[in-house]
């Protein structure tokens, strides 16, 4: 036990003895010494320093752009679909601009020709055919309503002296004699429409039968009143083929115009309220003028149409 304590003391001694050594030595070597080279030896991996180097790493930020706000909203957006790209060609991706078809107008015509039927159908193809035409007369009750005298209270003049029987007259005339049903217009060619008129080729057909073909018209004066008048023309063609049928005969005797707009019309001198044009104006006797016209004394001899002198 004295060997091994005695071995222990000798042991610190010699330590203390070292440390005292080490304290007395100058912390910086003298003027004329040498420094001894240290060297740095890093214990951590490569990789290591390399993950720690991206991780801290931030890419500068340009000059001409900053960090968005903390007080701006900034909603996601979904992405964009990548656009597919055909691989086989088709017809609309083959026509060029030039060739896209223009918008048609309807002062070119409206091509609507009545439609063609084929041999093997059963039913009578009316813009060509003229079957039962004076096969054999209406019935006696039909054709009464058809002959009687018109109303004098139905007929209107216009400014200009033209007496006539509004559409619709002979509309209730053809629904008194054959029923409604009973009656119908054919068309028998295709609307033409010129710079400022609309006309179209009818068949008036009655239980079957075909009774009269005339031509209706009727002008337009712009482009967008052209259906309008397609209609007006249609009212024309059924106000002509109606004379076959002897309704409103009346309407083209001479003897019974002037005896009517002796009885029942006057003429007068009217003026534009706007445009100040005077011009001579018929209506029935019993209606009064209506803006933007007002009757005026008539004018002195040696005037002109218009108020000019």
């Amino acid at each position: 036990m004295s060997l091994s304590r005695s071995r222990s003391l000798a042991v610190s001694f010699s330590s203390f003895e070292y440390h005292a050594r080490r304290s007395s030595r100058p912390s910086h070597p003298p003027a004329g010494a040498i420094a001894p080279r240290h060297r740095t030896f890093h214990t951590a991996p490569l990789r290591y320093q390399e993950a720690q180097t991206a991780a801290t790493f931030k890419p500068p930020v340009p000059s001409n752009t900053r960090p968005p706000s903390k007080f701006i909203r900034h909603t996601p957006t979904a992405p964009r679909a990548a656009a597919t790209i055909p691989t086989t060609p088709t017809a609309a991706t083959d026509i060029t601009p030039s060739e896209a078809e223009p918008v048609r107008s309807l002062t070119d015509g409206l091509d609507d020709p009545p439609p063609v039927l084929s041999e093997d159908e059963k039913q009578v193809d009316w813009a060509r055919s003229f079957h039962g035409l004076s096969a054999s007369p209406f019935p006696d009750a039909a054709i009464e309503i058809l002959t009687q005298p018109i109303d004098p209270e139905d007929i209107e003049i216009k400014p200009d002296g033209i007496i006539y029987l509004p559409e619709i007259k002979y509309r209730r005339i053809l629904n008194k004699a054959f029923g409604p049903g009973g009656w119908g217009l054919a068309p028998r060619g295709e609307t033409i429409v010129t710079g400022k008129l609309v006309t179209r080729e009818y068949g008036l057909v009655c239980g079957g039968r075909l009774v009269s073909i005339a031509r209706g018209e009727q002008t337009y004066f712009d482009a967008s009143g052209i259906p309008t008048a397609t209609e007006g023309c249609k009212s024309n063609a059924l106000m002509r083929c109606c004379k076959d049928l002897g309704v409103a005969s009346e309407l083209w005797d001479p003897r019974f115009i002037r005896k009517y707009l002796d009885a029942k019309g006057k003429e007068i001198w009217v003026e534009h309220q706007v445009t100040k044009k005077r011009r001579k104006h018929w209506m029935r006797k019993d209606d009064e003028v209506r803006y933007p016209l007002k009757e005026v004394k008539p004018a002195p001899p040696g005037a002109a149409p218009g108020g000019m002198r």
